[in-house]
C-alpha cells in the first residue's frame, strides 16, 4: 500500500556536504510564525524573522571550538533539511558535533539542540562559543525592500544570556546557551551606516559553556533566540523554549505531521479548503505532487499583526519578507482555491480594493503596496478570480461591491485593461524590462505571452458574465478576442517555434523565452495551426529542456549574454515554468513530452521546497541528480524557496489528469497520466459543494466527500 498523505520524512532533502561558502542556498525553516536561514556553520543562523520584528540578514551564534572559529578548521558540513528540522554535522579531531534547529511551533523563537559526540579514548572538556549579533527592530511601515528592515540594537548580559534591544524599545531579541554564560564582546561600537551584508556581521556578545563529554559519550547544550516587541515578551519566551529545547524539536515534527496530512484532510479546519489525495505507484509523480503542496503550505503566515489574518508569503527565507506578490500567488491559483479558499477570498478582495497598475504586492504588515507594477497583474488577477469561482462555486463573490465595482466589473476591466496600452499597433505595449522579466532585456514592450494572455481573458471574462446571464457583454468580449488574435498570431517567426517582441520604434525582436512558449501555448494553444504547435515543441525540445529541469531562456538567443540570474535565464529557470511549460506541451498536442519528462523533473524534487531559481547543470553540476538551487549572494540573489510551486499542482491536476473545469463547475476530464501509472486515481477533487474521484482512464466518480 502507497501512502497517501506525506509526512516530514516523505519531504526530507538529500543529505548535503559541503564546505564554506560552496555554491549551496542556505536553507530555511518556518512556523508560520516567522522564519530563519540556517547557515553552512554548524550553529549559526541568519535573518531571523519574526514580524512585526525583522533583522535583514543579520547571522548570529557563530561556532567556535574550544576558542577557534570553527569554520576555519576547514571541515565539511553535512546539512540534512526536513520540513520541520534542518541536522547540520561535523567532525573536527575526535569530536564529532552534531545539531538540530528548528522553528518553535507557536513561539516567536528558534532553537538549536547541541550534541557533542566524543570519539576518543580520553574524557575531555570541550569549550563551545556561539559569537551573538542582533539588530532586531520593528519598522512602522511595510518592509519595502528586498531585504527586510534592521537596526544598530544595544545589547546588555542578563545572567546566561544576552539581551538586545532597537533604540525605541520595540524589538527585542534574548539570546542565550543552556547552562552557559553570556558577555559583551568589547568589540568598538558600531557606526549608524554599519551594513550587516556588506560591511560584515555585529558581534554584540559572546556565548560560552563548557561540556564535559566522555570518552565514547557525548553531552548536550542548546542555543535559543526568542523575539518579542517587549523585553516580557522575549525573555518569557525563552525561559519556555530553554526549558526543553529537545521538546522543542519534538513539537516542530508533530506540528508539520499535522500541517501536510491537514492539507489533505477537508475535515480538518487548519486549512478552510483541501488539495485531493494522490493515490498512485509512480513515485517521481508522487513525489512532484508532495513537493508541490509542502511549497505552497511553506509560505502560510499567521503571525500577530498580519493585516489579513491570514496570507501566503512569495519568498523566503532571504528576501522580501511579509510580501505577497500578485503574479507569484497567481501562478499557485488552483493550489490557494482548493487548499485555503477562505485565505483567497480574502487576499483578492485586498487587491481588488487596490490600485493593481502600481505595485507588485501588498505587504501582511500594512495591507500597503509594495513595489512597482508588473505587467502581468491583469492576466493574473483574471485567472485569480476566474479559479476562485470555477473550484470554490462562489458565483456571488462576482457580484460583491469593492473598491466602487462589482468584481465582475473588475475582471472585464482587467480584461480589456490591454486596449490603453496601445501604441499605435493592435497590440498593448507592456513596458520595459523592470515590468517583465528584469533580467532579459529583449523581453519588452509588445510581447507575445502577456497579449496572447489578453484574448484568453476576454474569453474567460465572457464565461463569467455568462454565469450572471450577461450575454450581450460575454458576446461583446468573445468579438474582440477573435479581432485581436490574428496580430498575436502574426507574431509567430515561421519555422523556428518562437514569436517576436515588437518595439517602440516598429522593430521586431525575436525573443527564445520560456514565458512565451508557456503563455501561448496554455492560452491560445487551439488557435493555433498543426505546425505551428509542432514547431514549439520542437523549440522547447531543442533549446530550453534539459534532463532535470529547464533553461529559461535558450542559450541561442542574443541577449543570452544579458544576466546571469538563473530564474529567467539561460543558466537556469524560475520554479513555475517547468510546470508552467509541462501545461503548455500538453495543450499543444506533446502529452509524450510531458510525461517523459517526469521521472527527470521527481529528481530535482530533493533540496526541500523548489527554490525561487534551480540552476540548469550545463551552468553549475547538480545535486545527487537534481537542478542545484540557486543561491542568494551576488550576482545570482536568488532565494532558498518560493510560493509559485503550486504550478506544479496545476500541472498535475490539469495537464497530467487532464481535468477541464468550466466556470459554471462542469467538470471533465482527458489526461495523459496513464503513461505513468494507469491506475492513478486523483481522489476527492473539490468542485463547489461536491467531490470527485479522476481516475487515469478520464473516468470521473462523484463522491460524498
Amino acid at each position: 500500500m502507497h501512502p497517501l498523505t506525506p509526512t516530514v520524512d516523505d519531504l526530507a532533502a538529500d543529505a548535503v556536504t559541503h564546505h564554506f561558502d560552496d555554491m549551496i542556498a542556505p536553507t530555511g525553516l518556518t512556523n508560520m510564525l516567522g522564519t530563519v536561514r540556517v547557515d553552512h556553520d554548524l550553529t549559526a543562523v541568519s535573518a531571523v524573522q519574526f514580524p512585526p520584528v525583522s533583522q535583514g540578514l543579520t547571522q548570529t551564534a557563530v561556532l567556535f571550538v574550544d576558542g577557534r572559529l570553527f569554520a576555519s578548521y576547514g571541515a565539511p558540513v553535512t546539512h540534512e533539511w526536513r520540513p520541520d528540522r534542518v541536522v547540520r554535522r561535523a567532525t573536527v579531531g575526535d569530536l564529532e558535533v552534531e545539531t538540530t534547529t528548528v522553528c518553535v511551533p507557536g513561539r516567536t523563537a528558534v532553537a538549536i539542540d547541541i550534541v557533542v559526540h566524543n570519539t576518543g579514548a580520553m574524557d575531555r572538556v570541550v569549550r563551545l562559543g556561539l559569537s551573538a549579533a542582533a539588530r532586531a527592530t520593528r519598522s512602522d511601515t511595510a518592509w519595502l525592500d528586498a531585504e527586510s528592515p534592521s537596526e544598530r540594537d544595544t545589547a546588555t548580559v542578563d545572567g546566561e544570556r544576552l539581551v538586545f534591544s532597537s533604540a525605541d524599545g520595540t524589538a527585542w531579541s534574548v539570546q542565550g546557551i543552556v547552562g552557559g554564560t553570556a558577555a559583551l564582546s568589547g568589540v568598538a561600537e558600531l557606526p549608524d551606516a554599519f551594513d550587516a551584508g556588506i560591511g560584515g556581521n555585529g558581534r554584540g556578545g559572546e556565548l560560552t559553556v563548557s561540556l564535559a563529554v566522555p570518552a565514547g559519550g557525548s553531552s548536550r547544550t542548546g542555543y535559543v533566540q526568542a523575539i518579542g516587541t517587549s523585553a516580557a515578551d522575549a525573555t518569557r519566551t525563552f525561559d519556555l523554549v530553554t526549558a526543553d529545547v529537545p521538546g522543542a524539536v519534538t513539537d516542530a515534527e508533530e506540528f508539520w505531521n499535522r500541517q501536510l496530512h491537514a492539507a489533505f484532510d477537508p475535515d480538518d479546519a487548519e486549512f478552510s479548503g483541501a488539495l485531493p489525495v494522490l493515490e498512485t505507484t509512480s513515485a517521481p509523480l508522487r513525489r512532484l505532487y508532495w513537493w508541490a503542496a509542502l511549497g505552497v503550505i511553506w509560505f502560510r503566515r499567521d503571525f500577530a499583526g498580519n493585516v489579513l489574518g491570514r496570507s501566503y508569503d512569495t519568498l523566503m527565507p532571504n528576501y522580501w519578507g511579509t510580501t505577497t506578490f500578485i503574479w507569484d500567488y497567481s501562478l499557485s491559483s488552483v493550489s490557494h482555491a482548493l487548499l485555503d479558499p477562505g485565505e483567497m477570498r480574502s487576499q483578492l478582495r485586498h487587491w481588488i480594493s487596490l490600485d493593481i497598475h502600481s505595485h507588485f504586492g501588498t505587504s501582511s504588515l500594512t495591507g500597503g503596496p509594495v513595489g512597482r507594477w508588473y505587467s502581468v497583474n491583469d492576466y493574473a488577477m483574471t485567472r485569480l478570480v476566474h479559479d476562485y469561482v470555477r473550484f470554490t462555486g462562489d458565483t456571488a463573490f462576482l457580484d460583491e461591491v469593492v473598491g466602487g465595482q462589482t468584481v465582475a466589473e473588475s475582471v472585464r476591466e482587467w480584461a480589456t485593461a490591454w486596449k490603453d496600452l496601445r501604441r499605435g499597433t493592435p497590440l498593448a505595449d507592456y513596458g520595459e524590462i523592470d515590468n517583465l522579466l528584469e533580467c532579459v532585456s529583449s523581453y519588452t514592450h509588445e510581447v507575445a505571452s502577456l497579449n496572447a494572455a489578453n484574448v484568453w481573458s476576454m474569453r474567460t471574462a465572457a464565461s463569467l458574465a455568462e454565469l450572471q446571464g450577461d450575454s450581450a457583454s460575454a458576446a461583446d468580449l468573445r468579438a474582440e478576442a477573435e479581432a485581436v488574435l490574428p496580430a498575436v498570431i502574426a507574431r509567430y517567426v515561421p519555422g523556428e517555434g518562437i514569436f517576436t517582441a515588437g518595439q517602440p520604434d516598429g522593430t521586431q525582436l525575436p525573443v527564445r523565452h520560456c514565458y512565451d512558449f508557456s503563455v501561448v501555448g496554455t492560452t491560445i494553444a487551439d488557435d493555433l495551426t498543426p505546425g505551428v504547435r509542432d514547431d514549439m515543441v520542437s523549440f522547447f525540445q531543442r533549446e530550453l529542456q534539459t534532463d532535470n529541469w529547464m533553461r529559461a531562456l535558450s542559450p541561442w538567443d542574443a541577449d543570452a549574454s544579458y544576466s546571469p540570474r538563473p530564474d529567467h535565464q539561460w543558466n537556469g529557470a524560475y520554479p513555475a515554468w517547468p510546470a508552467d511549460a509541462g501545461r503548455a506541451l500538453a495543450a499543444l498536442g506533446a502529452p509524450e513530452v510531458l510525461t517523459s519528462w517526469v521521472e527527470g523533473l521527481s529528481r530535482t524534487a530533493n533540496q526541500g521546497p523548489m527554490g525561487q531559481a534551480h540552476f540548469v547543470e550545463e551552468a553549475v553540476p547538480g545535486i545527487s541528480g537534481g537542478a542545484r538551487k540557486a543561491p542568494p549572494q551576488l550576482p545570482y540573489i536568488i532565494d532558498w524557496s518560493c510560493s509559485s510551486s503550486g504550478a506544479w499542482i496545476e500541472l498535475v491536476i490539469e495537464a497530467l489528469f487532464g481535468v477541464s473545469v468550466a466556470a459554471d463547475g462542469t467538470v471533465r476530464a482527458a489526461g495523459c497520466v496513464a503513461a505513468l501509472d494507469p491506475q492513478a486515481v486523483l481522489r476527492g477533487l473539490r468542485v463547489g459543494e461536491r467531490h470527485y474521484d479522476i481516475h487515469a482512464s478520464g473516468g470521473i466518480t462523484e463522491t460524498a466527500g
